[in-house]
């Protein structure tokens, strides 16, 4: 089973400028920050070819979690987002909870339009838990959702300074 969300977060500037943000570690770590994170490192690589690798690691605190999912996760959540961005509009994305059951793959998608950009994450979320990995996918889901819109905010803040 596998739990499929699409998301898209909207920014008042152009593509060229939404990608740059992405791109800089330190609006990466800024969201983490927004976020409350325990702790994060950002690695953000750009290869001779114009492709650009970013990574963020964070560990979060599991507050709010329901008891079913705890039992799984522990009081915090280490988090891997690798994102390969294969051109400034573009990326396939990969997270993961290392030593936990479950993924989630897609992709980003940038586009503008009238001096609009639209990201679009698109992902399916799989947890290899018998009985509760819907669940745990739903509650997955919603965390992630929650995360884009706290990017979206700083994200926001970042474009008008």
């Amino acid at each position: 089973m596998a739990t499929r969300l699409i998301h898209d977060i909207t920014y008042d500037a152009p593509l060229d400028q939404v990608s740059a943000m992405l791109g800089d570690a330190a609006f990466r770590e800024d969201v983490c920050a927004y976020q409350r994170v325990l702790s994060s490192s950002v690695d953000v690589e750009e290869h001779a070819d114009g492709t650009r690798t970013v990574v963020v690691e964070q560990v979060q605190p599991a507050r709010g979690i329901p008891s079913f999912a705890k039992k799984f996760v522990g009081d915090e959540i280490d988090i891997v987002q690798r994102e390969e961005w294969t051109s400034a509009d573009a990326a396939e994305l990969h997270v993961t909870i290392p030593g936990k059951p479950g993924e989630m793959i897609g992709t980003i998608r940038l586009e503008e339009r009238d001096g609009r950009t639209t990201e679009t994450v698109d992902v399916l979320i799989k947890v290899h838990v018998p009985l509760v990995g819907g669940k745990i996918e739903g509650l997955i889901a919603e965390l992630l959702r929650k995360a884009l819109d706290a990017e979206n905010a700083v994200g926001r803040g970042y474009l008008s300074a």
